[in-house]
């Protein structure tokens, strides 16, 4: 039989994915530091009230408050006892929320990196990464994900171990990377290495593509990479609501509802198939791209002159498929936000 999303993409052109978690759940009042997992059992109307809203907006696929969930992540809080559970009751709440939506809604397991460096530069083993993965996989399976969504990876070698824990759960998984430093991961890789990647998998993903990273702009770039390598796996882009600035104590995302809608728009012309946002995306950010989505007609493939006059400037001159050592290095953030 199969899943749920693989059955939605066959028959649609396009699916819209979530938001923000971090910057909705922020807005609620999470503390800065205070693991947004763990809420999953504290305040469960919070992470309710997270889902719903992206469903109210028209999202067909959501996230579930699990991004930091592997026992990597909680150990810096004590709680990496507790990863089964809070996997679990993060999923039984979208179970909950997409089970009532009166459409089809998938729930998508959000697993997000280790934090953790692989050998040798680091300690992290690839059976240690894969036991780890696993663990929070089960988690998300036995609350009833519909596929698990691995996101935010730099490394290569942790996206082949989130690959094999999905293989070991027996769950279908979909897999993005962030691209922040000058069009590459921070670990390196391009958009064409992650294309091949991704092809060399013994249980390769339903779609896969970018999050996060710098902002829209760059993001796009990245997507027209995954397309010119020639794939046919349905592809993801999940961006940034613009640029965070910091303004009056907390960090602010300068892009407006208007310029995710263009985004969107870009994003489909360029033949992306699940299209949501990432960091400072809210509700009313996807309602502008649902509309666009839906009223705006198919246009032809976007070029890069296309993106920045209409989502802004790129951050570094090369998208990484070229010689990029001269251009500026960015710090990644470790939260999906």
């Amino acid at each position: 039989m199969t899943d749920a999303l693989t059955r939605l993409l066959s028959s649609r052109d396009w699916l819209m994915a979530d938001g923000a978690t971090g910057t909705n759940l922020f807005n609620m009042g999470l503390e800065s530091g205070e693991p947004p997992e763990f809420w999953n059992t504290v305040k469960p109307g919070n992470i309710r009230k997270l889902y719903n809203g992206a469903v109210a907006a028209g999202s067909d696929i959501f996230l579930t408050n699990t991004f930091g969930g592997n026992a990597a992540r909680l150990k810096l809080h004590n709680a990496q006892g507790r990863v089964r559970e809070l996997n679990r009751v993060g999923a039984e709440l979208g179970r909950e929320i997409a089970d009532t939506a009166g459409r089809t809604v998938v729930v998508a397991g959000s697993v997000g990196p280790t934090g953790e460096i692989f050998e040798p530069m680091g300690t992290m083993t690839h059976a240690q990464a894969v036991e780890i993965f696993h663990e929070q996989a089960e988690g998300l399976k036995e609350g009833g994900v519909d596929v698990l969504w691995i996101e935010t990876i730099s490394a290569p070698e942790e996206y082949k171990a989130a690959a094999e824990a999905a293989a070991l759960a027996g769950m279908p998984w979909c897999g993005t990377m962030s691209f922040d430093t000058a069009g590459r991961t921070m670990m390196g890789v391009t958009s064409a290495a992650m294309a091949a990647m991704v092809e060399k998998l013994p249980n390769p993903p339903i779609a896969f593509g970018a999050n996060c990273g710098v902002g829209a702009s760059d993001l796009m770039r990245t997507v027209l990479g995954f397309a010119s390598t020639g794939t046919e796996r349905p592809l993801i882009a999940k961006g940034n609501a613009g640029i965070p600035k910091y303004h009056d104590g907390h960090i602010h995302y300068d892009g407006t509802p208007e310029l995710m809608a263009e985004y969107a728009v870009l994003a489909r012309d360029a033949g992306v198939r699940i299209i949501g946002g990432c960091c400072g995306t809210m509700p009313e950010h996807l309602r502008a791209m649902r509309e666009a989505l839906e009223t705006r007609p198919k246009g032809p493939r976007p070029t890069l002159e296309d993106i920045s006059a209409h989502l802004g400037g790129f951050s570094s001159a090369s998208d990484g498929t070229g010689d990029t050592s001269g251009d500026p290095k960015r710090e990644r953030r470790g939260r999906r936000g």
